[in-house]
């Protein structure tokens, strides 16, 4: 039984900050009368396997909303440069064995999919970290260079990430996927994370996940059904809306 090799303490941490670039203030968008922040963490502290969630913010407005809220937060540094890098302040202080970066700009995030990241590396022992996949369904997605695609060696670990459409098709068609960018890191990895230099690819993509690939260390990839809806626009912001009144309105 699975549950009985859960360590101790699995830590989630959200980062969530206030500048973004194309949507200033977007953690504190209200939905449903709660800031975005807030349905992250609440759906978030549903998964089975995280012993504890924590915001991790730079800033005090949404520090004031988190606690307003019941919410457990931490103010970090302003100089990260990531949501890892911050989740790994927290972490540096934390007896957590697992850290999972949890995206704080995905309110519908579903609490399976963070535990299917956490036993990604249960199951896999040798795993720094792990991250999950969906298959693509819309071919729109294959050309987007705003929609990450995956590909994994036969063991599911990665080979690459990128903006563009990967595979290459000269042959026999394979499945496409796309990342959902939600990282499972073990403690230790996740603190040396930071400090590991930064490759030309990962500075060509503008992909994280990259460094780790780069440095060469392998990363856990679990497919999911989980369909992202992120928030990285206020145009975004609409569509989730109009996605919710919907929902509501077949369960009504």
């Amino acid at each position: 039984m699975v549950r009985s090799i859960v360590p101790r303490r699995i830590l989630g941490v959200i980062p969530a900050r206030f500048s973004s670039t194309r949507f200033p203030g977007k953690a504190l968008a209200m939905i449903a009368g709660k800031p975005m922040v807030q349905h992250v963490y609440e759906r978030a502290c549903q998964a089975q396997y995280l012993s504890e969630v924590i915001i991790a913010t730079d800033d005090e407005r949404i520090f004031g909303a988190a606690r307003d809220y019941g919410s457990k937060v931490r103010m970090t540094r302003s100089d990260h440069l990531s949501g890892s890098d911050r989740a790994a302040e927290v972490a540096s202080n934390d007896p957590a064995v697992i850290v999972v970066n949890i995206q704080g700009d995905e309110p519908s995030i579903d609490p399976a999919a963070i535990d299917a990241a956490v036993l990604g590396l249960i199951k896999e022992v040798d795993a720094p970290m792990s991250t999950l996949a969906k298959r693509i369904e819309d071919p729109r997605e294959i050309g987007d260079p705003n929609t990450v695609k995956v590909v994994t060696d036969l063991r599911g670990y990665a080979l690459y990430f990128s903006r563009c459409p990967i595979p290459f098709l000269r042959g026999d068609k394979p499945p496409y996927f796309k990342h959902i960018g939600l990282y499972a890191y073990r403690r230790e990895f996740l603190l040396g994370y930071s400090q590991m230099p930064v490759g030309p690819l990962e500075r060509a993509e503008k992909l994280e996940q990259l460094r780790a690939l780069e440095n060469g260390h392998s990363i856990r990839v679990v497919e999911t059904e989980y369909e992202s809806l992120g928030v990285d626009t206020p145009e975004d912001l609409k569509r989730l809306l109009q996605f919710w009144d919907a929902k509501r309105a077949e369960q009504s």
